[in-house]
């Protein structure tokens, strides 16, 4: 499964900020903004600590968190969550009573026995 699919990429692209390379100049030449949020998407639905990031993704773990930190800031997530749930609903796709009920029952992971400690990934 793709972390991050072109139906994804396609509602993220727009919402990401543009690129700033930070004031002290030098460094590397700038990573594609779609490299490190598939780099970031890893971290987060992983559990992967940011150092042990693997070089597949073509960010480094110090990019990753950087920008992670950056779009946080600039409040990306909650943009892409609210960009997502109005396409979900759009396409007819957004199933309000099963969300509804999954969060009366304490969310979709309530259950889940290893929801507090997960193993590391592979490669992490």
């Amino acid at each position: 499964m793709e972390l991050v699919p072109d139906g994804l990429w396609k509602i993220a692209a727009p919402l990401i900020p543009p690129f700033r390379p930070r004031q002290q100049g030098g460094g590397t030449a700038p990573v594609a903004d779609r490299k490190v949020f598939t780099a970031v998407v890893y971290v987060l639905t992983s559990g992967c600590a940011w150092r042990y990031l693997p070089p597949t993704f073509g960010a480094s773990p110090a990019t990753a968190h950087r920008r992670f930190t950056t779009w946080t800031k600039a409040g990306l997530w909650r943009r892409l969550h609210r960009a997502v749930l109005d396409e979900l609903g759009a396409r007819g796709e957004l199933y309000w009573t099963s969300a509804i009920i999954e969060l009366l029952q304490g969310g979709p992971r309530s259950g889940d026995p290893d929801r507090t400690q997960r193993a590391r990934p592979p490669g992490c």
